[in-house]
């Protein structure tokens, strides 16, 4: 488990930096995330509990991404992926696997919020037209496993 836990801490920061840096996510490092996350999650909780949960989890994200599409549809005119970037959506998806749902929405709105908190500091005196969302989330996401695994945090699996 302490090398998944190793990979998944490394996939986050490479997220971040190329998030960051480039505007653009290999691939390859969403399905890691998702494998090693939910792998972890797996672990931590009971096999039927483990489905209804990513299952609650991708609805959750579904009907964010559908208020989101809506938006930027009817309210800005612009194209989906114009407002909201392809990186995003797969990272959301992807962190669906890590939590139970409770745990899930918590943290997944906590990471929005500091995201945008984090945004905002760091651009400070020049204008950025996009932001690094699933870098910034994948920084959050990895302090909570790295909170929750020494014990820092209650268990994110099981509530």
């Amino acid at each position: 488990m302490l090398i998944l836990k190793i990979i998944l801490l490394l996939s986050f920061g490479i997220i971040l930096y190329q998030d960051v840096k480039e505007r653009q996510v290999f691939w390859f490092l969403f399905p890691v995330v998702a494998l090693c996350a939910g792998v972890l999650f797996y672990s931590g909780t009971m096999s039927e509990l483990f489905l209804m949960a990513v299952l609650m989890n991708f609805a959750f994200v579904g009907f964010l991404l559908l208020a989101v599409f809506l938006y930027g549809r009817f309210r800005l005119k612009a194209p989906f992926l114009q407002v909201f970037g392809l990186g995003d959506v797969l990272f959301f998806f992807v962190v669906c696997c890590s939590f139970s749902t409770v745990s899930f929405i918590v943290v997944f709105i906590c990471a929005l919020f500091f995201s945008l908190v984090l945004h905002v500091c760091l651009s400070k005196g020049h204008r950025s037209d996009t932001v690094p969302l699933a870098g910034y989330m994948g920084l959050f996401f990895g302090l909570v496993h790295l909170g929750s695994w020494f014990g820092l945090v209650q268990s994110v699996y099981q509530i």
